[in-house]
């Protein structure tokens, strides 16, 4: 078993062995089809839907990061997290099948839970915090994790949960996007599928859709596997390409979005104007010892809430260095009101913000100016 440390291992994860005069990452392969003499069981590679060597590459160095020297751990690469949400939860969807899904995780979860129903499963839901989805395990046949939560950063005790349903049979799914598995290692806590978004700080440039998920159960991997190619949610090679690129600097980029994220986190708590400043890395919150026990980074997302809709209007023209976007952990620092989608439980002020590599000091002060500005 290996034992480099995670800045070495994102380096060369899922790299081939070394071949004179070979470049260390192949570049992308297109092919729809590969010449396929004889039986095709056992093969490969047979045809674009199911397979392709780029996607092998990538699925090999992900699996290395959520679960280093497990070689039973077993990924699959989607074209968006959606695709590989959608893998895992109608993969398992039956007439009578019980599912427990947090009230305050990502906003497309509520149209996730129509859908759910209309196969004929029950929907059971409950707040990320307090291990509230405790209360709702007793028959359901799934438990959905998202912690930290999208956007509110509620943290559960994973472990814990995940404890609880393995004595119910129950299975778990964890939706790990904010943290990476950098931050946190889901399986590795009692969970079945850790589950992401690779469109975020996974790959990091905001230049891709990606989602993954990974197993360390062969079945489970061949179902979402399955689905996969019944429905075409496949990646394409050059994007596969990229997000394998992106992760050489997943330890660099993660580590110093975190510290700037706390050192963002830090002067909005300074400031009288603004309330509800969340980030799983301050001491004071009210996640921070539950994440501390799961956690090794916290994440680049701060949350927090201004007087309300202008006031968070002026702000976000006010910046300079910071982006006004949706999605988050890239390299380049964005925020949003989450309330214009709609779908957030949130005040009309509320904001978050995605802490990019920028330079700390530079951060805080284009931060501190633009909330002058928002005061009027």
């Amino acid at each position: 078993m290996s034992t480099d440390r995670d800045a070495t291992r994102v380096v060369r994860a899922g790299l081939p062995d070394e071949e004179a005069y070979a470049p260390p990452l192949p570049g992308p392969v297109f092919a729809a089809h590969y010449h396929l003499p004889g039986d095709v069981a056992g093969a490969p590679y047979a045809y674009g839907r199911d397979a392709n060597p780029t996607w092998t590459g990538l699925e090999s160095a992900i699996g290395e990061l959520e679960c280093p020297g497990d070689e039973a751990a077993r990924t699959v690469a989607f074209a968006s997290g959606m695709g590989a949400i959608s893998a895992v939860l109608l993969s398992r969807a039956r007439p009578g099948s019980v599912f427990v899904l947090p009230d305050d995780g990502y906003n497309l979860l509520a149209a996730m839970r129509e859908r759910l129903e209309a196969f004929g499963a029950e929907v059971r839901t409950a707040p990320t915090a307090g291990d509230a989805q405790l209360a709702q395990l007793d028959g359901a046949s799934l438990l959905w994790i998202e912690s930290p939560s999208n956007p509110g950063l509620d943290v559960c005790d994973i472990r814990r949960l995940a404890a609880a349903a393995r004595e119910r049979g129950v299975l778990v799914a964890v939706d790990n996007t904010l943290a990476t598995p950098l931050g946190q290692r889901p399986l590795e806590l009692g969970a079945d599928f850790s589950v992401a978004s690779g469109t975020k700080a996974l790959t990091g440039h905001g230049d891709i859709l990606l989602g993954y998920v990974t197993c360390r159960d062969q079945e489970l991997a061949d179902s979402v596997r399955l689905w996969r190619k019944h429905v075409g949610a496949i990646p394409g090679p050059m994007e596969a390409w990229l997000a394998h690129r992106s992760l050489a600097t997943l330890d660099v980029r993660t580590r110093r979005q975190a510290e700037n994220a706390r050192a963002v986190a830090e002067a909005l708590l300074e400031r009288p104007d603004v309330t509800g400043v969340r980030h799983p890395g301050l001491p004071g919150d009210p996640a921070h010892e539950v994440a501390a026990r799961q956690m090794s980074l916290f994440g680049c997302v701060v949350s927090f809430t201004l007087p309300g809709k202008a006031e968070a209007e002026r702000f976000l023209g006010a910046l300079r260095l910071v982006d006004d976007a949706t999605s988050f952990g890239g390299l380049r620092s964005t925020a949003e009101r989450r309330g214009r989608w709609g779908g957030d439980a949130v005040p009309e002020g509320f904001v978050r913000m995605s802490v990019g590599v920028e330079d700390a000091a530079d951060l805080v002060a284009d931060v501190r100016q633009a909330l002058d500005v928002a005061g009027g």
